[in-house]
């Protein structure tokens, strides 16, 4: 069975003060019963302070993005080894913001993806599409593309090595939420692809939904077959609301 996995991004929040006390409460907050594996991905310079504090406990911790590059003449990159060096255990590769934000192409983040694999760092692979994208009914069409850019260049087995994340970008950051029965359509649909590939592995990737998850809906959304766990923005800046949604998640 499939284990779930909760995973917090911080997005550009957070000051050495605010954090600490964040870390703390939930350090505190997951103490009190059993949870999900859980990880929060923070902004580069806190890195070490996430390592710091969390090395003794149960939460794992990672970066937002990663360079393509192993080294070199890259001003302001940030290497996979670096990443490492600080203990990362996961990055988010793909996010819709780095996306539409900053025009990374699916071809990129690939090179991401396999830059991240080669230093030992799990990738979080982001899909989904937009509102005007599931609007005009090309969801699957967009999913498909995101995600056989991975499968055609890499190989299928690669996602045994990654986690998937399913975001809808109508959902992230606006309040609004897919339904369950919505994401569990098109987290059956990721699935079904990988199946196509390779059955046996189908069953053991992991697909995190990734849309305004909060602990008022993360029972009803982990409770959908194929959804193992949620990529949350906001609700991880609060220790109890996020702890929340780590402890419905051991529950699915």
């Amino acid at each position: 069975m499939r284990s779930p996995l909760v995973a917090g991004n911080w997005k550009m929040h957070g000051t050495l003060a605010e954090n600490a006390a964040l870390l703390g409460a939930l350090k505190s907050e997951l103490a009190k019963s059993d949870a999900a594996e859980c990880a929060v991905c923070v902004p580069y310079p806190y890195l070490p302070q996430a390592q710091a504090l969390l090395q003794a406990s149960t939460i794992g911790w990672g970066a937002q993005d990663v360079s393509e590059h192993a080294k070199g003449a890259y001003t302001g990159e940030v290497s996979a080894a670096m990443l490492r060096d600080f203990g990362c255990r996961y990055v988010i590769v793909g996010h819709s913001e780095r996306r539409t934000l900053h025009g990374e192409s699916s071809a990129l983040v690939v090179r991401k993806l396999q830059a991240a694999q080669s230093a030992g760092v799990i990738p979080i692979v982001c899909v989904g599409e937009s509102l005007a994208e599931r609007e005009r009914g090309v969801t699957e069409a967009v999913v498909r593309e995101q995600l056989s850019a991975v499968i055609d260049a890499l190989g299928v087995a690669v996602l045994a090595r990654s986690v998937m994340a399913y975001e809808p970008v109508w959902a992230i950051g606006t309040g609004k939420t897919a339904t369950p029965e919505q994401a569990q359509a098109v987290h059956a649909f990721i699935r079904g692809l990988v199946r196509g590939h390779d059955a046996s592995l189908a069953n053991e990737v992991r697909v995190l939904y990734g849309g305004s998850v909060k602990a008022s809906n993360a029972a009803d959304l982990f409770g959908m077959p194929d959804i193992d766990g949620g990529l949350v923005g906001g609700a991880s800046l609060d220790a109890a609301e996020f702890a929340a949604i780590c402890r419905a998640a051991a529950k699915r």
